[in-house]
């Protein structure tokens, strides 16, 4: 285990679960956003990289978001803005599964982290929205483009435009998280999760998720190319043609 007081950092095989510890409210400062950004980038680098489990210490709040005394003066929010989209997109490219552990409150910019994983396991206390808009300050470009994608349209404008937060049943319904727990089983079912996904063949798990995240971003010319290399990527893999053959076979034998 690491600890440099806002990270906490636990290895367990395959998952590395990331835990935010900044209390009361674990809010997200530059530290805190930096050593996330170089962590994930660096587990990116790894032959074999890990399934991630990102959550906040304590029940009470995932995140509340940005910490509010560090985005008031230009000097400090435009640098801060530019790491936290490197850290967005670093999550959004991370080739294996990054699955949120949700207890308590997630807002803001703690929103967009939930937007940006694989899978969101949260509590019946959850609480989401963008509160931003009622506090003076403006949510990531790239979040709010996430929103309309995850969420649609409408619903992203409505958390944006009236910044109120919903409960864990509206989270679900709009597709904000994927499933409900107790408290006491969110990071147990979220770490169940992540193996599971991070069971899948490595390459085709990244490659479909490469293409959801960023098909919507590019030309057909560029899907075609995209397609071609992953197609040569995952078909020369043992572990793919040893599906391939176990689903051919299951087949032979069913005629």
């Amino acid at each position: 285990m690491e600890n440099d007081d806002d990270l906490i950092i636990e290895r367990d095989l395959d998952i590395v679960t990331l835990t935010m510890n900044r209390p009361p409210a674990n809010a997200v400062n530059n530290g805190l956003i930096d050593r996330l950004l170089n962590t994930i980038r660096a587990l990116s680098t790894q032959v074999s990289p890990p399934g991630i489990v990102l959550t906040g210490q304590g029940d009470r709040f995932f995140s509340a978001g940005g910490d509010i005394k560090e985005v008031a003066g230009l000097e400090i929010s435009r640098p801060r803005m530019r790491v936290f989209h490197a850290l967005l997109c670093e999550m959004e490219r991370y080739p294996g599964p990054v699955v949120c552990a949700v207890r308590g409150y997630a807002v803001g910019g703690a929103l967009e982290f939930l937007l940006h994983a694989d899978y969101v396991v949260a509590n019946r206390e959850c609480k989401i929205g963008f509160p931003e808009i009622n506090h003076g300050l403006l949510p990531a470009a790239k979040g709010m483009r996430q929103a309309v994608q995850k969420l649609g349209l409408r619903e992203a404008q409505a958390l944006l435009y009236w910044g109120e937060l919903v409960d864990a049943q509206k989270a679900l319904e709009i597709g904000a998280i994927n499933e409900i727990t107790t408290t006491a089983k969110v990071m147990g079912r979220a770490v169940e999760v992540c193996k599971h996904l991070r069971g899948k063949e490595k390459k085709l798990f990244a490659a479909i998720k490469r293409s959801l995240n960023l098909t919507g971003q590019m030309d057909d010319a560029s899907l075609e190319v995209m397609t071609i290399e992953d197609l040569n990527a995952y078909l020369t893999e043992n572990s793919s043609a040893d599906a391939r053959a176990r689903f051919l076979s299951k087949n032979s034998k069913k005629e």
